[in-house]
């Protein structure tokens, strides 16, 4: 599949045809955190991961751009994600949502993320690996117009360590790559299964990248 973006500032096109999508989960920098958070969804079955950070390897076709995309059902939530996106070697930031089909997440969480679609935004802006101003980035997402998610993205590991380690996982990855990189704590404490969801991150010289989609059941 071609993931067809633009470079944000500059209009230049990028045509990423992704060997690999990638969704990293679990990705606080605080361990603890991790912990208690496994905890919480375990009192609402969902099983724990067998390694934190936990890379799910998924079919690249799941990428959208589109503004409507069909889910299976009612039970699937979005959340808003920093996804780093690499191209002909290099790294660009675009923000994206780790759409998930919670009911199935109770049982196997691999499937839940294979079962949506993975929306992405269509501006990207370069970044380089390195990328010094991660921890001054703000992501925000809404639900059907209300406040869900909102907060630093320095709470979640450097995008720079989750390719390292997701290459001692998964072993190293040629070509185009999409890799979420993990989101941050809901503000309500629960997830919420809306259908129109908006997402942001604010980058340090003052530019935004933003998606809004809307999700239709096909069951």
């Amino acid at each position: 599949m071609t993931l067809n973006l633009t470079v944000a500032g500059s209009g230049e096109p990028l045509s990423v045809r992704p060997e690999r999508l990638v969704v990293a989960g679990y990705t606080a920098r605080d361990e603890e955190s991790v912990a208690r958070h496994i905890e919480e969804l375990a009192a609402i079955g969902v099983p724990p991961p067998p390694a934190v950070p936990m890379f799910y390897d998924l079919d690249p076709a799941l990428l959208s751009t589109d503004a409507l995309v069909e889910v299976g059902g009612a039970s699937t939530s979005g959340e808003v994600e920093p996804v780093l996106v690499r191209h002909r070697g290099a790294y660009f930031l675009g923000v994206g949502s780790d759409h998930t089909d919670r009911e199935i997440e109770r049982t196997d969480i691999a499937a839940s993320k294979a079962a949506c679609p993975k929306p992405v935004g269509g501006d990207v802006a370069e970044i380089g690996l390195d990328f010094p101003g991660w921890d001054e980035v703000e992501a925000r997402s809404e639900v059907d117009g209300r406040p869900y998610q909102a907060g630093a993205v320095s709470t979640l590991r450097h995008p720079a360590e989750l390719v390292e380690r997701m290459t001692a996982t998964l072993g190293g990855i040629a070509g185009d790559l999409v890799l979420f990189c993990g989101t941050l704590a809901l503000l309500g404490g629960t997830f919420v299964h809306g259908d129109r969801w908006s997402l942001s991150l604010s980058l340090p010289a003052g530019s935004r990248l933003t998606h809004t989609y809307t999700t239709r059941s096909g069951a």
